[in-house]
């Protein structure tokens, strides 16, 4: 799952929102409002999973990575360099 589909699946699930408001503001029949709120809570639904889906997937990348690369990250570890310094203690 990525970013992407979770967005996707947001938008849908507003504009669903939005159609139906519409609806109601136009006075459309119970019936179809009550089928539009249906769709759109099933688009709230299958969102709220697409976005546990992402967090699993994040979740699960982290705690699979290997031990060497989250201390990678700060970068390798040199010896001093500052030459100022250096030759300050070489005195």
């Amino acid at each position: 799952m990525t970013i992407a589909q979770v967005e996707i699946a947001e938008q849908r699930m507003q504009q669903q929102w939005h159609d139906l408001v519409m609806a109601e503001q136009a006075s459309q029949p119970l019936e179809v409002l009550e089928q539009m709120y249906d769709s759109y809570i099933l688009l709230a639904e299958e969102f709220n999973a697409s976005v546990e889906e992402y967090q699993r997937q994040r979740q699960s990348r982290r705690t699979n990575a290997p031990a060497w690369r989250s201390s990678s990250l700060a970068g390798p570890v040199l010896p001093h360099q500052n030459k100022k310094q250096d030759a300050k203690l070489a005195s």
